[in-house]
């Protein structure tokens, strides 16, 4: 694990999106429809780092299983696809 002082990730960008393809479906912040594949700083934008630490270490603790699925209550659903 590396400590990004930049994002504040737990693990590298690289890493991340060598191990995993990230997609996000549900509605914005603007009521917009998201249905689309993001890298590390698009979900950033999304949910903030502090989110995706949690979000991402439980991808990481399941990378054996095929996906990883994580739900906000906002309506966001944010899957983990391994790689």
């Amino acid at each position: 694990m590396i400590d990004n002082t930049y994002t504040g990730l737990n693990y590298s960008t690289k890493e991340i999106n060598r191990a995993f393809k990230i997609w996000v479906y549900g509605f914005g912040e603007d009521g917009n429809k998201i249905d689309t594949l993001v890298g590390v700083s698009g979900l950033i934008k999304l949910i903030g780092v502090d989110l995706a630490n949690t979000f991402i270490d439980r991808a990481f603790n399941t990378i054996n299983d095929d996906k990883c699925i994580c739900k906000l209550r906002r309506g966001i659903k944010i899957t983990f696809y391994n790689h």
